[in-house]
């Protein structure tokens, strides 16, 4: 039980109450007190009550006419009327307006304890029922935004179980079903709005169109490449908002946008422009980036892919467009490339991009994209010169362990053995089980802890000796690695000399 409140114009009364509803054994987080009715009811329209004790004369509202207009309350809390009489129109007139019991004075405090269990186990039932009756109105939600054509009498019967009673009032007030990509967390929303996770991939909310279109300062969770519907009435109009909604949200990650309504006016795109991008959705070109996987024109590859993503973003090629060309890729490459795919680790991969819309915005799509292309890519080429491969990374393993102490990276390293910079990265993860920087990186830090262990030099010497200018990159990549700093850790193997 949440919160009580006392209603007694007696203050020794009121004391003696609050004692009582601490000590029956029912837990009670508030307890609210006030002297007369006029005040009771200010309290009952500004905050949730769930039981309530009330006299009946009080002064300047008694509480007959308390328990009369608290019934234009939202929230109307299970009463108990005390009073000092033992007048039956008392009794009859509050149990009229609801009340459930009716104590004389002096309250006996066993009673107090039996009627806070019975009306707690009330309380606490009645919130599970209702939990229950919109965990199932949810997923009849879900059940009519999914379902593209639903029986007559069906609708009718989800009208009338929830249209006047579910969580938003649908049928009475217009609302928008608001579409973003799907979080893992469940999002606190305000009481206006329902949260319904996990729809086709999606996050969905429905809000009171007014209530977002007056505060939406309240709704920050709206800001993440979301697509909004426009004003809809009713549990009939849900399947329509949702899809308007969902075509927003695919609009707005498309073209890197926080949040698209359904119906805004977009920014006219020269029909040139247009025309020229279309040549990227043609036949022809959804086949040249399938077939450059198989060569060793690498900037080619990613430049097609990246002028694509280009246009997409700028909106000359269109989200149905987009969606179909990733489509058609994904199933020719499945089929062209399939025992490369089936043998290597990008099999995992190209389910992270089946979905083109499963990121937050394109632009980390993008990113899955080119990686995986440039990956396979390697992986095709590595195919046909494994043997030449493995020699080349035995000659790359020699370098790196002769001039780790210098400005090395990859392209240095690729451009020594005359290699194309994707396949000498994928080649090498393949040979050492580690990729460039980090198996760098540990060769570096195992040269520095025999050098802090066995000689005095300094730390900043240390640092230049093992390839880092920058003594407190070389210390921060240090502790990272070993969990203590290169002092720590030279203290720990019995070094006594000079630690600076």
């Amino acid at each position: 039980m949440k919160t009580v409140l006392i209603v007694e114009d007696e203050k020794l009364i009121r004391q003696g109450l609050r004692k009582m509803i601490q000590r029956s054994g029912v837990p009670v987080e508030v307890i609210m007190e006030c002297n007369n009715g006029e005040t009771a009811l200010e309290i009952l329209k500004e905050q949730s009550i769930d039981v309530m004790f009330t006299d009946i004369r009080m002064p300047k509202m008694d509480g007959i006419e308390l328990v009369e207009r608290m019934q234009e309350c939202e929230h109307i809390p299970l009463t108990v009327a005390i009073s000092g009489y033992d007048d039956f129109n008392y009794a009859v007139a509050m149990m009229h307006n609801g009340v459930r019991e009716y104590l004389l004075k002096p309250i006996e405090r066993e009673k107090i304890c039996d009627i806070l269990a019975r009306l707690n186990q009330e309380i606490e039932e009645g919130r599970e029922q209702e939990k229950t009756r919109q965990k199932l109105g949810q997923q009849q939600i879900r059940h009519l935004m999914l379902l593209a054509e639903m029986p007559e009498e069906e609708l009718t019967m989800l009208e009338t179980q929830y249209d006047q009673h579910f969580i938003l009032d649908l049928s009475g007030k217009p609302y928008v079903v608001c579409c973003r990509n799907r979080k893992k967390e469940e999002e606190s929303c305000p009481k206006d709005c329902l949260f319904l996770g996990d729809v086709e991939e999606n996050d969905l909310f429905l809000i009171e169109a007014e209530a977002l279109s007056d505060r939406p300062g309240e709704y920050p969770f709206l800001q993440e490449y979301t697509g909004i519907s426009r004003p809809h009435q009713g549990i009939r109009e849900l399947r329509e908002a949702y899809l308007e909604a969902r075509e927003m949200r695919r609009c707005a990650f498309c073209t890197n946008r926080s949040q698209m309504r359904y119906g805004q006016e977009m920014p006219r795109v020269p029909q040139k422009l247009v025309q020229e991008a279309s040549k990227l959705v043609a036949d022809e070109m959804k086949l040249q980036r399938v077939q450059l996987l198989g060569t060793d024109r690498t900037e080619e590859l990613q430049h097609v892919w990246t002028q694509f993503f280009y246009e997409v973003k700028h909106g000359r090629i269109g989200v149905r467009d987009f969606e179909e060309c990733m489509t058609d890729f994904l199933t020719e490459t499945s089929k062209t490339y399939r025992n490369v795919l089936e043998e290597k680790e990008n099999c995992g991969e190209i389910k992270e991009i089946t979905d083109p819309f499963g990121e937050d915005a394109i632009d980390c799509y993008e990113q899955k994209v080119l990686a995986f292309v440039t990956g396979l890519q390697a992986q095709i080429l590595s195919q046909f010169d494994t043997n030449g491969n493995q020699q080349k990374m035995k000659q790359a393993v020699a370098y790196i362990e002769e001039h780790y102490a210098s400005d090395l990276n990859m392209a240095v390293v690729s451009n020594y053995l005359s290699m194309n910079y994707s396949l000498f990265s994928y080649s090498f993860k393949q040979y050492t089980g580690s990729n460039f920087v980090n198996y760098l990186r540990d060769i570096r830090m195992k040269e520095a802890k025999r050098l802090l262990a066995g000689t005095d030099m300094r730390i900043a010497e240390i640092s230049q000796a093992v390839g880092y200018e920058n003594e407190k990159h070389f210390m921060k990549l240090f502790k990272g690695c070993c969990g203590v700093s290169p002092s720590e850790y030279r203290r720990n193997m019995g070094f006594t000399g000079d630690e600076s």
